[in-house]
């Protein structure tokens, strides 16, 4: 048996804030064509806007991406998007939920709703990913998913437009494998292929403090 071989992991959870645009196209340019997994973002916007960013990713990468319709279910190798003002859910069987609850932490969508509850229902087979944002939102949510089994990663804090999401993120879930920008996308894809984590590599924690605040 190859011990660097782990179950399948094919659920993937996204979470940007500030700056994620950009970052979120990235990851859309770098993910494999035939990624066997379906792909959930959450990007917090204000509630009256209107989200162009399917078609934003859907250009920038090989794989279709949408917004979310409430009572749909995932697809494999798509990209699935919460729109403005609305929680994304996941549940059993890939059924999707979009939701008007409390705003959590001040955003609706929110990260952390998206991220635990993917991890309630799917566990050791999500792979969770903070990008770049202010605040906190999606601490918690990758604290649910490395909790369940999953592959909690964070970009690098330092190729971050705004460093306190991921920063954030790794002071709650410090074992997170911490991945410059460019090389996220491959890395879920190696995720995905069954490959496993890394050892998290050597960070300075009062770095980390810093950027967090």
């Amino acid at each position: 048996m190859n011990r660097n071989r782990v179950r399948s992991r094919d659920v993937v959870v996204i979470g940007a804030s500030a700056g994620g645009v950009e970052a979120l196209k990235c990851v859309a340019e770098t993910l494999p064509g035939d990624l066997d997994a379906a792909v959930f973002v959450v990007l917090h916007l204000s509630p009256a806007a209107s989200s162009v960013l399917p078609r934003i990713l859907a250009r920038a990468g090989p794989l279709p991406a949408l917004h979310s319709e409430n009572g749909s279910r995932s697809v494999r190798g798509t990209i699935v998007i919460a729109p403005p003002d609305r929680h994304l859910e996941v549940g059993e069987g890939g059924c999707i939920a979009l939701t008007q609850g409390p705003r959590l932490r001040g955003y609706r969508p929110a990260v952390d709703r998206l991220f635990t509850t993917a991890a309630s229902y799917y566990g050791p087979r999500v792979v969770g990913v903070i990008l770049t944002g202010a605040l906190d939102d999606g601490s918690a949510g990758l604290s649910a998913v490395a909790h369940a089994g999953g592959a909690p990663i964070v970009q690098d804090p330092a190729d971050a437009v705004y460093p306190a999401m991921p920063a954030n993120a790794l002071r709650t879930v410090p074992e997170a494998e911490i991945v410059p920008l460019d090389r996220i996308g491959a890395r879920i894809a190696e995720l995905v292929r069954g490959e496993a984590a890394a050892d998290r590599p050597e960070h300075d924690g009062r770095e980390t403090a810093r950027l967090a605040t």
